[in-house]
Order: C-alpha cells, then sequence, then structure tokens
C-alpha cells in the first residue's frame, strides 16, 4: 500500500545562478485565504564569518605618586647629597604658588643650615616666598641678613610690611631704602613702580600727606610721572584727603590716560560727593573713546542715583553698558538694580534681575527689595522672598521684618506690578 501524505508536496526550487555570489529563492506556500495560495519567498544569503576580535586586557590607569617638597629635602639629606641651587629655586616656587607657611619655613631653614652660598636672586626668591606666605618675621629675618639688597628685595619687604598692617614700619624703610638710593641707582638698578605704590598706601592708612607729596615731587624730579599705576594711585591718594586740584593736576600731566586713570577721577568726585562732576567726566571719557570697564559704570552709576532727574542719567548709562557689551557685568546689574530701585522703576530693575546668570548674587536680591519696600510694594516683595528661597538665598531678617510690614498696608492696585 502506497502512504500520501495529506500536505502538499515541496515547490520546485527555483534559483539563478548567473553569479556566484547571487542570492537563491526558494518559494514556499504556508498559509491559504480563501482557498488563495499566498506565496512569500525566503532568501538565501551565502554565509558570512566575522574573525571574532581578541579581547583586549583593560589597562587600569594608576595615578602618579606624589612627591612632597619634605620627602625631596628629607630624601637628599638622607643620601648625603648636596642640594643644588637649581632644585632649590624649584622647591621656593612651587612652595610661593601653594602658599604653605610650614614648607616656606621648612625650606628657609634648611637653606640655613646647609653649606649652599645663595645669590641675590636667589636670596630675593626666598623673601618673597616668605612674605607671600604670611612669614614675616622670618622675612625681616632674611631681610636684615642680607649685606646686598637691591629694588627687588625693598619691594618684597615694604609690601609684606603694608599686607601685615605695619604701615610706619613700610615708610621708616623706604626712608632707609632712600639712603641707599644713589647705590642703587649707581648699580643701574631702578626702583620699582610697586615700592610707591605700597608706600602711598601707608600714607593713605596714617593720613600722612606730607610723604605722599615728597613722593610726588620726589617723582616729578626722576620725570617718572608718566607711570599709569603711580599716576592712578596718586589721584586716589589726592582723592582721599579731598586735594581734588591736585589729583587734576597729576591727570593732566599723563600724555595718554588710561581707563584707570579716568575711573579713579570719577571715584574720587563721587567721594566728594560731586555726581554732577562725576557724569561730565563720563561724557567726556565716552567723546574721547576712552574704554571703560565695569567699575566706570559702577562709579558713574552711583553718581546717576544722586541726581533728582527721575533716572534718566542712568538709563542713558545703561544703554552705553549694552553698546559695550558690559551690562551682563555682575557689579554693573547690581548698580542697575539699585538706581532703578531709588526712582520707582521696578520694572527696569525686574528685566535686569532677570537677566542675571548666576542667581546667588545676594546683593541684587537685597537691592530688588530695598526697591519693593521703598515704593510699598509688599507683594511683590514677598514674591522675591519666595524666589530668593528657591534660589537657596537666606535674605537678613531686617530686611523678611521690613516686607512683613509692607505687606499689611499694600494696596491690591499695586499688585500686579511686573
Amino acid at each position: 500500500m502506497e502512504i500520501t501524505s495529506s500536505y502538499p508536496k515541496p515547490p520546485l526550487l527555483h534559483t539563478n545562478i548567473s553569479s556566484r555570489n547571487s542570492k537563491k529563492w526558494i518559494p514556499i506556500t504556508t498559509h491559504s485565504i480563501n482557498n488563495t495560495p499566498l506565496q512569500f519567498q525566503l532568501p538565501l544569503h551565502r554565509p558570512q564569518y566575522k574573525l571574532k576580535q581578541p579581547i583586549k586586557p583593560e589597562i587600569k590607569k594608576t595615578t602618579n605618586p606624589t612627591c612632597t617638597i619634605s620627602d625631596v629635602l628629607r630624601l637628599m639629606d638622607s643620601l648625603g647629597l648636596n642640594i643644588p641651587v637649581d632644585i632649590y629655586v624649584s622647591l621656593i616656587k612651587e612652595c610661593t604658588e601653594s602658599r604653605d607657611p610650614l614648607k616656606a619655613i621648612e625650606i628657609y631653614e634648611h637653606i640655613c643650615r646647609s653649606d649652599v652660598i645663595p645669590t641675590l636672586p636667589l636670596l630675593n626668591r626666598l623673601l618673597l616666598m616668605l612674605v607671600v606666605c604670611g612669614c614675616f618675621e622670618h622675612a625681616r629675618q632674611l631681610f636684615d641678613k642680607m649685606r646686598v639688597r637691591n629694588s627687588k628685595s625693598w619691594a618684597a619687604i615694604i609690601a609684606g610690611c603694608v599686607e601685615n598692617g605695619e604701615y610706619e614700619g613700610a615708610l621708616r624703610l623706604f626712608m632707609e631704602m632712600q639712603s641707599e638710593a644713589g647705590n642703587l641707582c649707581k648699580c643701574g638698578d631702578i626702583i620699582d613702580d610697586g615700592i610707591l605704590v605700597c608706600v602711598l598706601k601707608a600714607c593713605v592708612e596714617l593720613m600722612n600727606l606730607e610723604v605722599g607729596k615728597q613722593i610726588h615731587g620726589w617723582l616729578l624730579k626722576l620725570g617718572n610721572c608718566e607711570s599709569m599705576a603711580l599716576s592712578s594711585f596718586l589721584i586716589k591718594f589726592y582723592g582721599e584727603f579731598g586735594y581734588l586740584e591736585s589729583a587734576d593736576n597729576v591727570f593732566d600731566h599723563v600724555p595718554h590716560c588710561n581707563t584707570v586713570v579716568w575711573t579713579a577721577r570719577i571715584g574720587n568726585l563721587c567721594k566728594e560727593e560731586q555726581f554732577e562732576g562725576a557724569i561730565r567726566i563720563f561724557r567726556e571719557m565716552v567723546r574721547e573713546g576712552v574704554k571703560k570697564n565695569s567699575f566706570t559704570f559702577s562709579s558713574v552709576l552711583k553718581a546717576c542715583g544722586k541726581l533728582s532727574d527721575a533716572g534718566c542719567c542712568g538709563q542713558q548709562v545703561h544703554a552705553t553698558s549694552v553698546k559695550v557689551g558690559l551690562d551682563t557685568d555682575s557689579y554693573v546689574q547690581c548698580s542697575l538694580i539699585n538706581i532703578y530701585g531709588k526712582y520707582g522703576l521696578l520694572r527696569d530693575a525686574r528685566s535686569v534681575l532677570n537677566t542675571i546668570e548666576d542667581k546667588s548674587n545676594i546683593a541684587c536680591w537685597n537691592a530688588m527689595l530695598m526697591g519693593c519696600i521703598q515704593y510699598g510694594f509688599g507683594v511683590e516683595a514677598m514674591k522675591l522672598l519666595y524666589e530668593m528661597k528657591e534660589a537657596g538665598l537666606q535674605p537678613h531678617e531686617s530686611l523678611i521684618n521690613e516686607v512683613l510690614l509692607v505687606c499689611g498696608s499694600s494696596n491690591i492696585e499695586k499688585m500686579n506690578v511686573f
């Protein structure tokens, strides 16, 4: 008996062998709908074998072990080797950048115990390191032991005196330096401008006008009044004592005044409450095409806040800051919010506040709060308190109390200010 199957016979395999790498197709009937056979083709591809890439072993990155200054000194001592001057210079430079007082004293004491005969440049580096790291007593000891000194030596020790509040000591050292000034000039060493700036700072702290005048006269005698750093600080110096005519005299003798010199002049006028004069100098600065910085705008905006022009001058300065690209500076933004708040231009103040990227600047928030409190916008001040809380800021308790007082008397008409 012949056994037959109910399944249909498999169809013939149709191939296209026109090329070696051609595909082969097998028509297969698997299902039928309404007795209509459905056919679809399965592609037969030549199998492609990919070689497995070898697994690369993971290389763990190891951090290089750090070697401290103490390790270097201890290693050289244990080996009984003398440390060359170049290594000392490298260690001093590293310690000066790190500002570590313990390491600075360690290097200083190690050089004192060694057989190295230090040169003047090495001593100056060592002296500067001790001053920068706050080891002023050791720096003074080293300076007193130095048989040969130059302008860098005097500059380091005088700067250390001013930094540590020893202003009278700085003036005494300056007088002592003047007695050796002839020897310095004979050696071709020019007295550094930083020394004179430090001495002028000491004169301001001691309110010693006469010594500052002597320094100015000495500079005129030497013909060294064209220095921008000295000129700007001389203007500030005379401004501290209220001698604006002397400050203008310094300004007139500078051939090419820069931004710092102009800004110092504006600051003097603001200090003497001559606000219209400060704005006049700023406008002159704009006409001359002098570059302005954030301190320039902060100073002139302070003057604008003292005028009774409903904030028009402040808006003009704001437009100038936008033109030069300084309207996004944090100092300028805080000054703008302050001046707009004083004149009740709270919409403008809010617009500036919204452009601030650093929301942690609490000075800007406080300025905005003071403007709302001053003009009785308690509801908006309360909103600012919530925004400050979201920014992670804690306003002063006195401001919070003032906001609560204003909220008790605020009108409904003032709720939709912004």
